[in-house]
């Protein structure tokens, strides 16, 4: 059975998750409706639209649902962009890379965070300003500087939003919680976190106007038109309390055992590793070995990694994340192991046994 190292890809079902959503789907009624198979369904809605909220210091009128974290990104864009400069770090997801054309790039250190005097020089710039920032970066794991980038923002009058969606509930005990304060919105995506796909929000960071990308019956405060997809929201809700609650230690310690192991095999990891990053992520270089080679041999020993995002059809090419950070040589040599929520400590001890035999068949020496 294959063990399931892609977690960033998409998380894992967590079980709570799903008997949330089977709940709901046996409910009949439109959250529209003014009937009462409609307004329990209405009410399970507002449930989950709260707790979301909640969990970001947000009230539930802050709470936009959609179809995932591309759609929440681009709404965000779409909203708060409009006659504003769009700035964007080199390292961002395709959902915000491509959402708007006309955008100007800010690099990253070679550790993967956003260049605090590159932005800080783009916005003294004339011309309002929407910076667009991730929290975690889906390929290396780096959290950039987020209350720099906001001190910068505030003090520019620009505005911020943030791309949470692998941050979402991959947090260590007694780090600081991300929230919506100060920022102007933040995307989350539920199956990151271990909910169904097809459900996401953008969470702003007041209550405003927010023209829609899509229009219809006036759903979502007239902010996003669609019947709302109760099951996968309601699912979402249910897998955010969930990953808010999980002790994500054991998971870095894991992680940190596959670091050791790939430096010994001569691997190298993607950027610092001082620098703050997912408990859950890395990512590893094997210089001169393609990591369509190390993911083939991988997979073919049972282990499913990735090269870097899923979101390109199923290519396998060069990381702009990993050319971003000045390792446009090595960039096509990184694999990317995500590991999920359920991950166990006998699953990584087998995996670290196929990568060291995987550098030795494909003539790595071993420390």
């Amino acid at each position: 059975m294959t063990v399931y190292l892609d977690a960033n890809a998409t998380e894992i079902l967590r079980d709570g998750a799903i008997a949330a959503m089977l709940d709901s789907a046996r409910l009949a009624g439109n959250p529209s409706s003014v009937h009462g198979p409609g307004r329990e369904a209405r009410r399970v809605l507002e449930a989950a639209r709260e707790a979301i909220g909640r969990i970001w210091a947000a009230g539930p009128e802050q709470v936009v649902f959609t179809s995932g974290g591309t759609e929440a990104n681009a709404l965000a864009i779409h909203a708060f962009g409009q006659e504003r400069r769009l700035l964007i770090g080199a390292t961002e997801h395709d959902a915000v890379r491509m959402a708007s054309p006309d955008h100007e790039i800010v690099p990253v250190l070679p550790d993967g965070s956003l260049c605090l005097q590159a932005l800080e020089a783009a916005l003294q710039r004339e011309g309002g300003a929407l910076v667009c920032a991730m929290a975690a970066n889906n390929e290396t794991g780096i959290l950039h500087p987020l209350e720099a980038i906001g001190t910068l923002c505030r003090q520019y009058g620009a505005l911020l939003h943030v791309d949470a969606v692998q941050v979402a509930g991959r947090q260590l005990a007694g780090d600081k919680r991300l929230s919506v304060a100060g920022l102007t919105s933040l995307a989350v995506s539920g199956h990151k976190a271990g909910g169904i796909k097809g459900a996401g929000a953008l969470i702003l960071g007041a209550e405003g106007h927010v023209s829609p990308m899509l229009r219809g019956g006036g759903q979502e405060r007239g902010r996003r038109g669609g019947t709302p997809a109760l099951p996968a929201i309601v699912s979402m809700a249910a897998a955010f309390g969930l990953a808010m609650e999980q002790d994500w230690s054991l998971i870095a310690s894991l992680r940190d055992q596959i670091d050791m192991t790939a430096l010994s095999c001569g691997a190298r990891i993607t950027g610092d590793r001082k620098c703050p990053r997912l408990p859950n992520t890395t990512s590893l270089i094997l210089p001169g070995i393609s990591a369509q080679t190390q993911l083939m041999m991988l997979d073919l020993a049972g282990y499913a990694v990735s090269t870097g995002s899923a979101c390109s059809s199923g290519k396998v090419s060069a990381s702009h994340v990993l050319q971003a950070m000045g390792l446009e040589d090595d960039a096509a040599c990184a694999i990317r192991v995500s590991l999920p929520w359920n991950i166990t400590e006998s699953q990584v001890e087998g995996f670290v046994g196929a990568y060291v035999d995987m550098a030795r068949r494909l003539g790595k020496k071993t420390a």
